[in-house]
């Protein structure tokens, strides 16, 4: 095998799909994975993606058995794994906290919080016993998990998380060449944020348009954030629409 080997999870749409397809350009073979197949397999026919092996793996990141099912399906077919890029992700309503249902408050933590957890637990111990050793796990994090919006809290709370799963998994990885980072996007022009052309609520209770910057400058980011050798690592990267507010945001 002379690709490099990656896993993304929500590689149906978005962000996921972006890094998805940049990383087929650069060469990597890619298991992409999510829960919706037809938009998993939209993106494996893009056609700027390149000739670069994928696979669609259509994968519920809560599951722990269909998350070790898709490990085990990679290692079998692509002998080894190079890059998990931990992308799947929900919010919830935006309203009060204690309008929040416990099953809302659940959803966003099973995907965002427990579906890296899972990923990420297979993916270290792929990447221990492998040889050559190691690789390296990107987690999708946010600006909001240190900056939070208005009524956000089960979103907030969970990235904020992922920073400290970042961090204890980039510290537990080191005596196994396991690098782990973490990017964090704020406005990147998705469907996700497609309503911050209309204008989204502010800390100070104004409604306001936001701007969004091209979702391949994510894409470009995670590829070079991928590419770095395994003792080179870019702990925490911030991408953003420079004038989105965020400096100052409250």
């Amino acid at each position: 095998m002379t690709h490099r080997i990656a896993i993304v999870t929500g590689a149906g749409s978005g962000i996921g799909r972006a890094v998805s397809i940049a990383l087929l350009k650069e060469g990597y073979a890619v298991a992409l994975c999510g829960r919706r197949v037809e938009q998993l397999e939209e993106t494996a026919a893009a056609p700027e993606s390149g000739p670069a092996p994928r696979r669609v793996i259509p994968t519920d990141v809560t599951d722990p058995e269909a998350v070790g099912k898709l490990f085990r399906a990679v290692h079998d077919e692509f002998g080894r794994l190079d890059v998990l890029f931990n992308n799947a992700g929900i919010g919830a309503p935006g309203v009060d906290i204690d309008q929040l249902t416990v099953e809302q408050w659940q959803a966003v933590v099973n995907v965002n919080l427990t579906g890296a957890f899972l990923c990420t637990r297979e993916a270290f111990g792929l990447m221990k016993r492998q040889t050559p050793r190691g690789g390296r796990i990107i987690n999708n994090g946010s600006i909001s998990a240190y900056t939070p919006r208005p009524n956000s809290a089960p979103y907030t709370a969970t990235k904020h998380a992922i920073a400290g799963l970042t961090k204890s998994t980039s510290l537990d990885g080191r005596k196994y060449d396991i690098a782990c980072s973490q990017i964090d996007i704020g406005n990147a022009a998705t469907e996700m944020t497609a309503r911050m052309a209309k204008g989204v609520p502010q800390a100070n209770g104004e409604i306001l348009v936001e701007p969004r910057l091209d979702v391949d400058h994510v894409a470009r980011a995670v590829v070079f954030m991928a590419n770095l050798p395994l003792d080179a690592n870019v702990q925490f990267m911030t991408v953003m629409a420079t004038k989105m507010p965020f400096i100052g945001r409250g």
